[in-house]
């Protein structure tokens, strides 16, 4: 009989999860893991394959943490702004699980379509919002949280890296000024064309 688990999958998880998040993914090692969990590194494998089944576990528990943060928007208007905020506010907190999100090396790049899935049918509410309140088409609003999105994980990505530090003014006033900017360029008739925002499967 295979020797009985000592942890379970979930406290594991939550162990891994919290190395990443304090020290990054390249910190987490099945000896530190093990340590964390007050072990040798032997129950894990009693548990996973290996370490890489650990870090696809770690990454899927990092998108639902940032989940609970892109959920919070629901209770705000606009829910579009506040998606943005969100994001902000988990590359704050967050900053070593936004980059393994959204800044780690990847075989392939993602399509801007793939990226935008993750934010589940936020993203789809979001153009929901933006066409009824300022009268667009749904290709401009599509064009539009696209445009934000991607200023958006921008700021994140600057403030993730330690590159730059915002008040919460300032990123309020930088998403607001970015808004309206590319809002006046889709009226104009003068911003190009877009992708489509999938629909949830």
């Amino acid at each position: 009989m295979p020797p009985k688990p000592k942890f379970t999958r979930e406290e594991i998880v939550e162990a891994a999860l919290k190395i990443a998040a304090d020290k990054g993914l390249k910190a987490l090692t099945s000896r530190e893991l093990g340590a964390a969990l007050g072990s040798s590194a032997r129950p894990i494998f009693t548990v996973f394959d290996s370490m890489q089944e650990v870090f696809a576990e770690v990454r899927k528990a990092a998108l639902s943490r940032f989940e609970e943060y892109a959920d919070k928007a629901r209770n705000f208007t606009p829910v579009f702004k506040q998606v943005g905020l969100q994001m902000i506010i988990f590359a704050q907190e967050q900053p070593k699980l936004y980059r393994l999100l959204f800044m780690s090396e990847k075989p392939e790049a993602e399509t801007f379509d793939d990226i935008v899935r993750n934010l589940g049918d936020m993203a789809l509410l979001c153009v929901d919002v933006m066409q009824e309140d300022y009268g667009l088409s749904r290709d401009e609003a599509k064009l539009l949280f696209r445009h934000v999105w991607i200023y958006t994980y921008g700021v994140g990505a600057l403030i993730a890296s330690g590159m730059c530090s915002f008040s919460p003014e300032e990123v309020q006033e930088m998403l607001s000024n970015d808004f309206f900017a590319m809002l006046a360029l889709i009226k104009s008739g003068k911003a190009g064309n877009c992708t489509v925002i999938p629909q949830q499967r």
